[in-house]
C-alpha cells in the first residue's frame, strides 16, 4: 500500500509553505516517526516526520513552494514489510533527474572551481583535503547526500556555513560555499606563477571592486512575515515610546536567596522574565487600555491577558502567546517560557502558539542592549522592551550609591493609549519590580 505524504495543516492563515529541505534521500527506508522533511511557512517551521514505516519516493524536491495539503512524496509500506528497497541505480537515477536543473546551473561554477585548483599547489590543504572529507563523512549530522558531495569535492565541513535546523549543513549551503570559493580570487605566489605574471602590472581599481565578493540570500518565509509586520507597525500605527529606569537590587536578591529552592521544588530557573509579566499584568489591569486594540472604528477593550513573549530563533524572533498569564504563578510562566524554548528548537511551534496576544515583553538585555525602542507586535497598542542590567551611580535618599538598574520602555500605540496613561503604565512595572514582594502577595 502506497500511503501519500502531504504537507500538514499549521493554521488557517496558512496557505502554502516552502519545503526548505529533506532529511531523506529517494528510495529510503524510513521507520515511522522518521523525520522527512522540513517545511518554512510565513509564520513557523515544522518537521514532518513518517505516518508509518516504507520505503521513500520523493515527488516535490527541496526549495518548492506548495499549497498546504499536496502530495510531497509516498511511502511504500507493501514494499518496506517485504524487506524490499529500490536499487542504488534507480535511486540515483531518480536523484539526478530532480537535481540536473540545479546541477546544469552550477555546472560553469565547478568549471570554474576546477580551473583555480590548477593553480594552486596548496589546493588540497586549503579545502580540507581527502583527510577532512573523511572526517566529514563521519559527522552523524550530515544527510548522506551531503556527506557524498563534500567527499566528491574535497571540503573541509568545518569551514562551510550551516543555515539548516541547528546549524545543519544543508546541499544548498554546500553548493553556495563552491560557487564562493569559485568566484573568491586565488593568491598566487611569484614563485608558483609563471615569470610573465610576476612583471604583469596590479589590478585597476575598477577590476578589484568588480571582485569584492557578496553573498546573496533569498529571505526565508518568516523573515519576510516579520520585514512586513513591522513595516505594516511603522506604516500604520500612531507608535510613540516613554522610557523610565528601575533599580533591580531587590529582584536580584530575592532570586539569589531562593533560586536553588526554586528550581528543586520545580525543575526550572528562576528567571527575570516572570517577575516583569507579573508587573506588567498588573499594570494592564490598571490601564486597561494598552490592553486593547482597534478594529474598524472600534477599540476592542480584552478581559483576559494573553501575555506574548519575543524569544530569538534561528530563523527569526518569534512571540509565543502565555494564554492566561494573571492565572500563572512565577512558576507556570517560567515552565511555559521553557516549554516555548524548546518547541522553537525543535521546529514545534503552532500557529496556534503565535495568535491571539493581546501585550507582548521583549528582553533586548540578553543580547546586550542598553536602550531601544520596540515595535509593536500589530494589532497589540503595547510592547514592554527590557534591556541590560548595568550598574550606575544613583541618588538615594540624598546620597549617591551604586545600584543596579535597567532602562525599559514601553513602545504604544497613541490612538488608543495617551501619554499620561502610558507613563503611569509604566511606573507601576517599576512600583512592582522594585518591591517583587507585593507582586507575590497580590497587593
Amino acid at each position: 500500500m502506497k500511503i501519500d505524504i502531504k504537507v500538514p495543516e499549521v493554521g488557517e492563515s496558512v496557505q502554502e509553505a516552502v519545503l526548505a529541505q529533506w532529511y531523506r534521500r529517494d528510495g529510503d527506508m524510513v521507520k515511522k516517526d522518521d523525520i522527512l522533511f522540513l517545511i518554512e511557512t510565513d509564520k513557523v517551521t515544522l518537521e514532518v516526520a513518517a505516518e508509518a514505516d516504507g520505503i521513500l519516493k520523493i515527488v516535490v524536491p527541496e526549495g518548492a513552494t506548495i499549497a498546504i495539503g499536496t502530495v510531497v512524496g509516498t511511502l511504500d509500506s507493501d514494499a518496506a514489510a517485504a524487506g524490499l528497497e529500490i536499487p542504488v541505480s534507480a535511486r540515483e537515477e531518480k536523484k539526478a533527474a530532480t537535481e540536473a536543473p540545479r546541477m546544469e546551473r552550477l555546472e560553469e561554477t565547478y568549471k570554474t572551481y576546477e580551473t583555480h585548483k590548477t593553480y594552486n599547489t596548496h589546493e588540497t590543504h586549503e579545502t580540507g583535503g581527502s583527510e577532512s572529507a573523511e572526517d566529514a563523512s563521519l559527522q552523524t549530522d550530515l544527510s548522506p547526500s551531503v556527506r557524498r558531495l563534500i567527499a566528491e569535492k574535497k571540503l573541509d565541513a568545518s569551514k562551510i556555513t550551516g543555515t539548516g535546523p541547528g546549524g545543519r549543513i544543508t546541499r544548498g549551503d554546500v553548493l553556495l560555499y563552491l560557487e564562493e570559493s569559485a568566484t573568491a580570487p586565488k593568491a598566487v605566489s611569484v614563485a608558483q606563477a609563471p615569470a610573465s605574471k610576476a612583471t604583469e602590472a596590479p589590478p585597476a581599481p575598477d577590476r578589484i571592486r568588480s571582485e569584492e565578493a557578496v553573498t546573496r540570500k533569498p529571505m526565508s518565509r518568516i523573515r519576510q512575515r516579520i520585514a512586513e509586520r513591522l513595516l505594516y507597525a511603522r506604516q500604520n500605527t500612531a507608535m510613540l515610546t516613554t522610557f523610565n529606569e528601575i533599580d533591580m537590587s531587590r529582584v536580584q536578591a530575592i532570586r539569589a536567596r531562593f533560586k536553588e529552592a526554586f528550581h528543586e521544588k520545580y525543575g526550572i530557573p528562576l528567571g527575570m522574565m516572570s517577575f516583569f509579566i507579573k508587573a506588567s499584568v498588573a499594570a494592564l489591569k490598571e490601564i486597561p487600555e494598552v490592553n486593547a486594540s482597534i478594529e474598524d472604528k472600534d477599540i476592542v477593550y480584552h478581559h483576559y491577558y494573553h501575555v506574548c513573549v519575543a524569544i530569538g530563533a534561528e530563523r527569526g524572533l518569534v512571540a509565543p502567546v502565555i494564554r492566561n498569564a494573571d492565572q500563572l504563578s512565577f512558576a507556570g510562566l517560567e515552565r511555559a517560557i521553557a516549554d516555548y524554548v524548546v518547541k522553537i528548537r525543535e521546529n514545534r511551534l503552532e500557529i496556534s502558539d503565535l495568535e491571539g496576544g493581546t501585550f507582548t515583553v521583549s528582553n533586548g538585555g540578553i543580547y546586550g542592549s542598553l536602550l531601544s525602542t520596540p515595535i509593536l507586535n500589530t494589532p497589540q497598542s503595547g510592547i514592554l522592551g527590557m534591556h541590560k542590567i548595568e550598574d550606575r551611580p544613583v541618588a538615594i535618599d540624598g546620597q549617591v550609591a551604586i545600584r543596579p538598574m535597567m532602562y525599559v520602555a514601553l513602545s504604544y500605540d497613541h490612538r488608543i493609549v495617551d501619554g499620561r496613561e502610558a507613563v503611569t503604565f509604566l511606573k507601576r512595572i517599576k512600583e512592582c519590580i522594585e518591591n517583587p514582594e507585593r507582586m507575590m502577595i497580590e497587593i
